[in-house]
């Protein structure tokens, strides 16, 4: 498991946003020129956990109680085996990470909970990551599942390998399962938007912002479940979140969809 602090990656530049600690210099670096370009990118961040938060909550309550979170990232307050496992003990979070420092923290975090694992995998290997005898063992893919993609996709192009790989997910949870998703958009600022896309392309992180017609796409095959593909603050709000401005609510857009 190979980490390079001389190299940004997207999960440690994410952590930083979200003002954790597990980066290096050189993520602070790019989160910084970041923020010079959208300065509220922090509050971005944190309101794509808080919808997070909610997608999880939503899915307990209506029978789903095993999930795959696919580019889970670095682990940070209120992490979707917390969210779940609050509501039902019972509930089974399998993490997927392609970074390793993000499988690192996970690892340390989960601990020798029976409940939950990290699996090392690109989203785009569905073989390694639906074939993993981890997984395998700990969900039961014949029950619904939910699957996550939070702030994820927007790191993957177009293109026959992501249409795979949405496809296999799709066709390999039972009736009932649930597709969740949030994306970067270009919100009230496409030019800001481009330049934040430019700059992580330069790091070698290609950042590919979809509009509501393009995410819709990414579901197709699903029953978007109400209110459809819109802004983060309003999927099922919860009046005790903190209040967004226009401009930081229309950086991401979230949907689910019912299979």
């Amino acid at each position: 498991m190979s980490i390079d602090p001389n190299r940004p990656n997207s999960a440690r530049v994410y952590n930083t946003l979200l003002g954790g600690t597990h980066n290096f210099a050189v993520d602070r670096e790019v989160a910084s020129r970041m923020m010079e370009i959208i300065p509220d990118l922090g509050d971005v961040a944190r309101a794509n956990r808080a919808v997070m938060r909610r997608v999880v909550r939503y899915a307990v309550a209506h029978g789903v109680h095993q999930f795959i979170d696919l580019g889970s990232g670095i682990p940070a307050e209120g992490n979707v085996h917390e969210i779940a496992q609050a509501l039902d003990p019972r509930a089974r979070v399998a993490y997927v990470d392609h970074d390793p420092t993000a499988v690192l923290y996970t690892r340390d975090l989960l601990g020798a909970d029976p409940r939950a694992i990290v699996l090392q995998a690109d989203l785009c290997d569905t073989e390694s990551v639906l074939g993993d005898p981890g997984l395998r063992s700990l969900l039961d893919l014949s029950r619904p599942t939910m699957i996550l993609m939070f702030a994820v996709l927007h790191f993957v192009p177009d293109g026959p390998a992501l249409d795979a790989a949405l496809h296999r997910y799709r066709k390999a949870v039972a009736p009932g399962s649930l597709l969740a998703l949030s994306h970067f958009t270009a919100g009230l600022d496409p030019e800001a938007s481009s330049r934040v896309a430019d700059l992580l392309s330069r790091t070698g992180t290609p950042l590919v912002p979809r509009d509501k017609r393009q995410i819709t796409a990414l579901l197709d095959g699903w029953e978007l479940v109400e209110p459809g593909v819109v802004r983060g603050a309003d999927w099922h709000p919860d009046p005790t979140d903190e209040p967004l401005t226009d401009r930081v609510a229309s950086q991401g857009l979230v949907a689910v969809g019912r299979r």
